[in-house]
């Protein structure tokens, strides 16, 4: 099996695509994740995105009887209805399929399409989302087309939604810059409150709040899609214009709040934040 772009998926991919393609309402398969990035090792998750549309419902029942077929154990397998995940995760299933771990993402892409618009013309939203510590920007959806590779895609639907990703969009840029710049010394100041109050979990929370928020700030000015909060920080002290010893500085942090040394902590966050806003000002 050959995609319209060219790409050949490996030989256990080839066994499942097409079955999952046969699915009513399935208008696109992508295979997202470190896969489709080409940072994947072998124990790595196949993450594959199933398009649908708003007019052709994705039909969940005739979904789980595929997967029954694939899956290692029937018994444990299960996929959930459209929504269950919540508005922007979605639905899906967590599957092993020849002891590999296989998982599903429901995307309605005709919402995807308007968020995409949206982002192109500077508007994000972030959003409370179990398993996102730092919650799901709106922008995920528009970077999960940008860098996903296509492996069913036969009425071309990924392809025209790629095009609109390239080049990475200025108003997106500025607009996610706007967002998460400032919140980053506003962390820092809440977590120094905790701290002098001796609240290790807030002081745990507003750093990783500070962290997250400078990962959005550097791969918008890298001109990068941030697709997961997961590795963003390793990611980021890779790119061009970054914090200097980022990783390092992070790995600090962490291990003087495990102790209690609140203090070091937080000025090592405030030295962060500032090299981060020479690098705005550039």
């Amino acid at each position: 099996m050959i995609e319209k772009n060219g790409m050949q998926p490996d030989l256990f991919l080839q066994g499942i695509v097409p079955r999952l393609a046969d699915v009513r309402g399935v208008a696109a398969i992508v295979l997202g994740g470190s896969r489709a990035r080409g940072t994947a090792h072998e124990a790595s998750d196949h993450d594959l995105g199933l398009y649908f549309s708003a007019d052709h419902a994705l039909d969940t029942d005739q979904l789980l009887q595929v997967v029954n077929d694939l899956v290692d154990d029937p018994n444990a397998a299960k996929v959930t209805a459209v929504g269950e995940w919540g508005p922007w995760v979605v639905g899906g299933a967590w599957l092993s399929i020849e002891r590999r771990k296989v998982d599903l993402l429901y995307r309605n892409v005709d919402a995807v399409a308007e968020v995409i618009a949206q982002c192109r013309s500077g508007e994000i939203s972030m959003h409370y989302q179990p398993g996102h510590p730092h919650g799901f920007c709106s922008a995920i959806w528009m970077g999960e087309i940008a860098l996903c590779k296509a492996l069913h895609d036969p009425g071309g639907i990924i392809t025209a939604l790629k095009a609109k990703t390239v080049p990475y969009p200025a108003p997106l840029g500025d607009a996610l810059i706007r967002r998460f710049a400032w919140e980053i010394l506003f962390g820092i100041e809440n977590g120094e409150l905790a701290a002098a109050r001796d609240e290790q979990t807030h002081v745990a929370g507003c750093a990783y709040r500070a962290l997250a928020c400078a990962a959005q700030v550097l791969f918008a000015l890298n001109g990068r899609y941030l697709i997961n909060e997961k590795g963003a920080l390793a990611e980021a002290a890779t790119f061009p214009l970054t914090i200097p010893n980022l990783m390092g500085l992070t790995t600090q942090v962490w291990r003087l709040i495990g102790p209690g040394d609140f203090r070091r902590a937080f000025a090592m966050l405030r030295a962060m934040e500032r090299e981060l806003n020479e690098l705005l000002r550039r």
